[in-house]
Parts: C-alpha cells; structure tokens; sequence
C-alpha cells in the first residue's frame, strides 16, 4: 500500500517534476563550478523574479514570463562577456542588481506579494500544476538532451578553454549554449525549490559530487544522486511539517555535502595516523 502522501495527485506532479529538476541542476552545475561561473546560476535567478513578475502584471504564466526574460538575459550575458563589454564578474553584477531592482518595481506595480508569486519565490508542493509539470519535463528533456549531446565538448572547455580553442572547438558558442541552458534550468527549477533557492540546488550538489572526486563522471553521478535524494526527503518533509518546498530540500542537500565532507575529513585523518 502506497503511503498517505502519495495518494494525491499533487505529490505525483511535485515528485515528478522535482525528479527532473533533480537531474538537471547538478548536470549544469558541474560545468559551472569549475570554471567559477556558479554565480551565474543566481544571476538567472534573481533575473527570472522579474519575469515572474512581468508575467502576473500581465496576466500571463509566470513561467513563460520567466523563460523569456531569463532566456534573453542569458544570451545577453554571454555577448557582453565574450564581447569583452564587460569581465564576468561585473556583466553578472550588473544583471543581478537590475534583474532584483525590476522585479521589486514590477512587484509593486502588481499591489506587492499574492499567493502565487510567494510559492515561486519559496517553492511549493501545491501549486504546481499539470501545465507546469509539462513544461519543466519538456524544458528539463531539452536540456538534458543538450548536454548529452554536447558532453564531450562541454567537458572540454571546462576542463582547459585555451586548450579546446586551439584544438578547434567552438568556445564562444558552446559558451552561449550553457549559458542559455542554466537558464532553462533556473526555470525547471523555480516551481520546486523557488527561485530565490534555485542557484543553490544548481551548486551544492555539484559541489558534493567534486567533494567525492574520482574524476568528472563520478562526481557528476554522485551530484545527481545527492540531489534526487534531497529532492526526495526535502519534498516528504515539506508534506508531513508544512515547510516551504524550497528550504527543506536545500536544507537537506547541505546536510547531505556537510556529511560527506565531514566523512572524507575523518578518513584523511584516519589515514594519516
């Protein structure tokens, strides 16, 4: 017999599409982090906020809302970066500061915080809807389908960029490319974790994954791992305590990296003596 909360079909959706969320944050995180661009998952984030919010005022779904504004952002990111208009830092400075600033008066002018707007910003177990869960396994396959595709070439410029350039491999593009993609991962990932967590699901379990090490595909199954097993009790706790969606899975995928970095401490030491 099924247990109590997976007899209703709105922890069906919630599972299902914290599955695919789960899958695809630590995929894109582990090309992030090495290559110190995790930053630009919280960009995209606060980025998103505003299209949310353009969304509401406009009586649309706030998730296209936020996958046009995000996605355009993203791109625009990567020309001002590839162009050399600006560093890294300060291009993703600039987007995450503006994104933040047009979302708060996008906010106001939509009579400030409803129910709605709240679930994406905290993420919940509620308010994800059959159309949402269409959307985030179709964005989540496209995304996924990409990175295999170019995983090769993903690894490459991650690994050594001049190296892959010399080589002949299409950094710029492939630079946009990811680019676009943590994009349409910040918007699978805003209904579950909310958008104000999300860059945190795209680099604590990537995080945890590199902390495991043995190479690059270990540490990326490792990441996915560690992120479907926070999405998993992170959402029942949610369910049996009334959490925000958001914070218990996050809370969960620390306590999670916390162990294994607590671990692998303890076996240097036991192995040193």
């Amino acid at each position: 017999m099924l247990p109590e909360f997976l007899q209703y079909s709105f922890m069906h959706r919630a599972f299902l599409a914290g599955a695919v969320t789960a899958l695809v944050c630590p995929a894109i995180g582990v090309f992030l982090i090495p290559r110190r661009l995790s930053l630009i998952a919280d960009t995209l984030a606060h980025v998103a906020l505003a299209g949310v919010a353009l969304g509401l005022l406009l009586g649309l779904s706030p998730v296209w809302g936020a996958l046009a504004v995000t996605v355009a952002a993203g791109v625009a990111i990567e020309r001002l970066r590839s162009g050399g208009g600006l560093q890294g830092d300060a291009s993703l400075a600039v987007f995450l500061s503006g994104g933040f600033a047009l979302a708060i008066v996008l906010i106001s002018l939509g009579r400030g915080f409803n129910a709605d707007l709240f679930a994406i910003l905290f993420g919940s177990i509620l308010t994800v809807s059959p159309e949402d869960v269409w959307v985030i396994v179709g964005l989540g396959a496209l995304v996924g389908a990409c990175l295999v595709a170019f995983y090769p070439k993903f690894l490459a410029i991650t690994l050594n960029e001049d190296l892959a350039r010399t080589s002949g491999v299409p950094v710029g593009a492939l630079n946009l490319l990811l680019t676009v993609l943590t994009a349409l991962t910040v918007v699978v990932a805003m209904r579950m974790v909310g958008v104000l967590l999300v860059s945190a699901m795209i680099v604590i379990p990537a995080l945890t994954g590199f902390a495991v090490g043995q190479g690059f595909a270990r540490a990326l199954a490792t990441a996915i791992g560690t992120a479907l097993l926070a999405m998993l009790l992170g959402l029942t706790a949610a369910y049996y305590l009334a959490l925000a969606a958001g914070g218990a899975v996050v809370l969960t995928a620390l306590a999670i990296f916390a162990a294994v970095v607590l671990t692998a401490r303890l076996r240097r030491r036991g192995a040193a003596r």
